[in-house]
C-alpha cells in the first residue's frame, strides 16, 4: 500500500476505530522489559492522552540489568475482554512503545537514542515491515527491547473474519521469530480496535493484549515541541506511551525522543519494558 493510500485509509478508519479501541479498555499492566531493503510503511493510530503533570527531580534512575526480555516461549494466557492499559506496582515506572515499524530510515535513530541512555522500549511491529527489516529486529533483541505483534498489514480487525485475523497474527509472529529469535509475548490491535476474536487468538498464541495510556499523536506530524509537551504532560507512574517509528515521516518523533527522554530520566522516571502476569 502506498503512503497516500495508507493515510487515506487511516483518516477513514480513525473515528470508528477510536470508539472501538482504547477508550473501552481499563486493565492493569504488571511492571517489569546494513542498509536493508525499503519496506512498506503501515498506518498508525491515535488513542487517548494522559493528563498527569511531569514532576521534576534531581536524580536519574537507570533501567535494571534484569529488564531484558525473557528468552522463553510463553504458555497460553487467559482470554481477556479488554486490553491492558497501565502498569501497576511501586515506583515511577513508564513504558515507551513504538508502533508500525521497523523502518530502516527512522527506527535506527530511535534505537541509537535509547542505547545512549540505556533505556529499553517495546516495539509493536507489522509483519510486512519485519520481513524486510529482520536485521533491526535482531538489533532490538540484542539490546534488550521487547518486540510485539501488530498484525501483518495493519488492517482494522473488526472488519475481518476470524480466519483472516488469525493469518495476520500468525504470519507476523513467524516473521518476528525469524528476525528477533523468539515468539512475541505481546499483541496490539491496529487502530486500537479490539474484538473478541483478537483476544481469543492472542491468548491461543501466548500473547497478552497491550494498549496505551498516553498518545503522542506523532503520526499527525504536529511538530516536535507538541509531541514533547504531550508526553511530558502525560508522564506519570504506570503510564504506557504510544509513539510511532514508521507509517510516514517520523523525523519529528525521532527529534522529540532525543529531547524528552533525558528529561523523563532526570525527573526520576524508570523507563522499562512490560512484565507478564503469567509465565
Amino acid at each position: 500500500m502506498k503512503k497516500d493510500q495508507t493515510f487515506t485509509r487511516r483518516r477513514m478508519l480513525l473515528a470508528s476505530a477510536a470508539a472501538a479501541g482504547a477508550a473501552s479498555a481499563a486493565g492493569l499492566l504488571l511492571s517489569g522489559g546494513t542498509d536493508p531493503a525499503p519496506a512498506r510503511p503501515a498506518a498508525p493510530f491515535a488513542g487517548p492522552g494522559g493528563h498527569a503533570a511531569m514532576k521534576s527531580s534531581a536524580f536519574r534512575l537507570q533501567p535494571l540489568t534484569g529488564d531484558g526480555p525473557p528468552r522463553t516461549v510463553p504458555a497460553r494466557t487467559p482470554v481477556r475482554d479488554e486490553p491492558i492499559l497501565r502498569m501497576s506496582g511501586s515506583g515511577r515506572r513508564m513504558l515507551l512503545t513504538f508502533d508500525d515499524g521497523p523502518d530502516p530510515q527512522y527506527t535506527p535513530h530511535i534505537l541509537d537514542t535509547l542505547a545512549k541512555y540505556n533505556v529499553r522500549a517495546t516495539f509493536f511491529v507489522c509483519g510486512e515491515m519485519a520481513e524486510w527489516n529482520g536485521n533491526l529486529l535482531a538489533r532490538m533483541a540484542g539490546e534488550g527491547h521487547v518486540v510485539g505483534n501488530h498484525t501483518w498489514s495493519h488492517p482494522l480487525l473488526t472488519e475481518l473474519r476470524r480466519a483472516q485475523i488469525r493469518s495476520e497474527m500468525e504470519r507476523t509472529s513467524e516473521a518476528i521469530e525469524r528476525g528477533y529469535g523468539e515468539h512475541p509475548r505481546w499483541f496490539r490491535a491496529p487502530y486500537g480496535a479490539w474484538n473478541r476474536a483478537a483476544f481469543q487468538l492472542g491468548s491461543e498464541m501466548g500473547m497478552e493484549p497491550l494498549a496505551w495510556t498516553v498518545d503522542s499523536l506523532d503520526w499527525t506530524e504536529p511538530g516536535t515541541r507538541t509531541i514533547i509537551d504531550r508526553i511530558e504532560t502525560g508522564a506519570a507512574p504506570g503510564v504506557v506511551v504510544l509513539s510511532h517509528d514508521a507509517g510516514g515521516n517520523r523525523s519529528q518523533s525521532v527529534s522529540a525522543l532525543r529531547r524528552y527522554l533525558p528529561r523523563l530520566l532526570d525527573a526520576g522516571y524508570h523507563l522499562t519494558i512490560p512484565r507478564r502476569p503469567y509465565p
